[in-house]
């Protein structure tokens, strides 16, 4: 056969995972220690979704001294019945099939909102491990399967007891895929607190077996205790801003401040708890929103006279600290890694919410609405 030729024997055929060990960017991003870390991102989204569904309240993440890493949530507990397409185990499946999950909508999704939208998170870090193990806690009963870069060494089996429900997922990183394989306590530490600040009432521990490090998480008011840490420096306007509300079946959560002093700007946005760091059509709503409530306030109030110009989105942002977080039953992201929203009609939806909330806020609080459109004012200046 020539070198030129090309015929049906040069298609390649990738069963199982082998897309994933093949091209493992394409599903993670990378292979250094941003990638290394999305393999835990990937579990904890799945606890995360059972919390944001209402039947997780613990999620507890270990790094174990042998360097690989467990996640355990009190959730359900992935089923592990028969599934009727691949007959196979539900728990073999969502773990060694690609796009095999319970997120994906509709009628028979287990999830009315989830992080993990492409159903690929648990088989994809099974994929990239050395060696994984899942266990379920369901019905009084313990089941178990462990797996070989992706393979399972047997079927799903009843492993004990237990009065527990959850699942059990603990991994070790297979070290011919990552240029790194040594987990950093604060990166996921700083994440973990992230999630706990989303998911209000959750409680989520950490725990450092290298070092005997600990830390849990619980923030009964959610967001809010987020722009209070992130503002826990800075003197700040007023009351913090806060709408929670749902709306044609999305919800949007807004918790919003502006600092005194600091003109920096710190709008972090979120989709089902997944870092939006690139925005999308909710950021779009918030910010059309901000600007044109701001100013018909402004000029209800003759702050802003008729001769006056309006203000805009650049002078309303500078010393801002705001929080936007959308729950959307199915999301559009833009790319697997999810960094920034499409769905258009949410831009409206958000844009709808924050407008009448913040009105609102505006009208009951006129000093501290008097000092963040004065504060704007000198930023327009």
């Amino acid at each position: 056969m020539s070198a030129t030729s090309y015929d049906s024997s040069n298609i390649q055929i990738l069963e199982g995972l082998e897309p994933v060990r093949k091209r493992p960017g394409m599903y993670i991003g990378s292979t250094d220690e941003r990638g290394l870390h999305h393999l835990v991102w990937e579990i904890v989204d799945n606890s995360i979704d059972e919390a944001m569904a209402g039947y997780a309240s613990h999620i507890t993440v270990t790094l174990h001294e042998d360097n690989s890493v467990s996640v355990e949530d009190n959730g359900r507990g992935i089923p592990v019945d028969i599934h009727p397409k691949t007959g196979k185990s539900a728990l073999e499946t969502v773990m060694t099939v690609l796009h095999a999950g319970g997120k994906f909508g509709g009628a028979e999704s287990g999830y009315k909102v989830s992080g993990g939208l492409h159903g690929v998170g648990a088989s994809v870090v099974n994929a990239l491990s050395n060696k994984f193990e899942a266990t379920v806690f369901k019905d009084k009963k313990m089941y178990g399967q462990t797996y070989q870069r992706g393979v399972p060494d047997a079927d799903v089996k009843e492993i004990g007891k237990s009065d527990k429900h959850g699942t059990l997922v603990r991994f070790w990183p297979d070290d011919t895929m990552f240029s790194v394989t040594i987990f950093d306590y604060t990166t996921i530490l700083t994440r973990l607190r992230q999630q706990a600040y989303l998911t209000k009432g959750i409680t989520i521990t950490i725990l450092d077996e290298r070092t005997g490090d600990r830390y849990r998480f619980y923030f009964e008011w959610g967001i809010r205790s987020y722009v209070t840490h992130l503002n826990r420096n800075d003197d700040t306007l007023g009351d913090i801003f806060y709408v929670d509300k749902n709306l044609e079946g999305v919800n949007v959560e807004i918790a919003m401040q502006y600092k005194k002093d600091d003109y920096s700007e710190k709008i972090t946005t979120f989709v089902n708890n997944i870092h939006t760091p690139e925005g999308g059509t909710h950021l779009v709503g918030f910010r059309t929103a901000l600007t044109r409530t701001v100013n018909k306030y402004a000029r209800e109030q003759e702050i802003l006279k008729e001769k006056d110009v309006n203000l805009g989105n650049e002078d309303m942002i500078e010393g801002i600290t705001a929080i936007l977080s959308v729950k959307v039953a199915e999301p559009q992201f833009e790319g697997q890694t999810k960094s920034k929203l499409g769905n258009t009609e949410v831009r409206g939806i958000t844009d709808k919410v924050f407008s009448e909330a913040l009105y609102d806020f505006l009208q009951e609080n006129p000093r501290t609405a008097k000092a963040m459109i004065e504060k704007c004012l000198l930023a327009f200046r």
